[in-house]
């Protein structure tokens, strides 16, 4: 048996309203039988901060920061907490929940997709494992997340490099079909990041600040030699495909696909009423 062929889409650096509606595309067009699973690569263009489905802006984002560092802000379809997409590869992974490869619960099927980013930490020399939460206090963090800082808290299959953070991923199920997708840091400006949160005060987030950098960290923090962006995309095409055992098929979206996809951007994720709605 040949292995499985997936569609590989490196759709380069988009607008925040594209990238997300790129993503919901696929995910229609994998409900409805149009596509194969799919794996896509991109980065941000502005440098944007996205935060999650069930995040609320006023109480957690500073909006005036986002403004004076000239990001751009979006909602994304999944959970989790804020993200800045800056110096990263972002990716995402398109696949029905009835794959024969893909298990049911939520969590399992996080870490047989983190599989193919585990591999690619590997390709990168990095000595990556995945993280499982052993005690009660640490499983009910999970659920009870204090910080709005997605890099900030463990989760199930957390991928870590010395008992560090190096990806942060987020799921949504809908029609039928996963969508994962996540950032993988080249580096990071922990200064700029923090910024972008409210906080209760000056204290609180030194002290967030000051753990997040025992709990986090960029793939170039940890190598001698800094990896472009297009070594990290070769890196985890191969992880991808090595994690997975699949063919990633390279693909460009045609004029019409493009225009499906503007027609979301526009709809959804450029409107305030999607981006501030909670």
């Amino acid at each position: 048996m040949g292995k499985e062929v997936w569609r590989f889409i490196d759709s380069g650096d988009c607008s925040p309203e594209f990238n997300m509606a790129l993503d919901e595309a696929l995910l229609d067009w994998n409900s409805e039988g149009k596509i194969p699973p799919t794996i896509r690569f991109y980065g941000w263009n502005p440098p944007t901060l996205s935060i999650g489905y069930f995040q609320k802006v006023e109480r957690e984002i500073d909006l005036e920061a986002v403004k004076k560092y000239g990001l751009g802000f979006v909602r994304r379809p999944t959970g989790g907490r804020g993200v800045l997409h800056d110096k990263e590869l972002t990716y995402s992974v398109i696949v029905s929940e009835e794959h024969p490869e893909m298990p049911h619960t939520v969590t399992e099927a996080y870490r047989v997709i983190s599989e193919g980013i585990l591999q690619g930490f590997r390709k990168l020399g990095l000595d990556a494992y995945f993280a499982v939460p052993k005690t009660s206090e640490e499983r009910e963090g999970l659920k009870n997340p204090r910080s709005a800082v997605c890099f900030d808290a463990p989760s199930w299959y957390e991928l870590v490099v010395e008992g560090r953070k190096v990806a942060g991923s987020a799921q949504t199920r809908q029609k039928g079909v996963i969508l994962q997708h996540g950032s993988i840091l080249l580096d990071i400006d922990e200064d700029k990041l923090f910024d972008l949160f409210k906080y209760p005060s000056e204290r609180v987030r030194e002290r967030m600040q000051r753990n997040f950098k025992n709990k986090a960290v960029a793939i170039n923090a940890l190598r001698e030699n800094p990896v472009t962006i297009d070594e990290a995309k070769q890196a985890f095409k191969e992880g991808f495909e090595e994690g997975l055992n699949i063919v990633l098929e390279p693909y460009h979206l045609t004029d019409e696909e493009l225009d499906y996809v503007h027609g979301i951007a526009e709809k959804r994720y450029k409107t305030d009423e999607w981006n501030f709605k909670r």
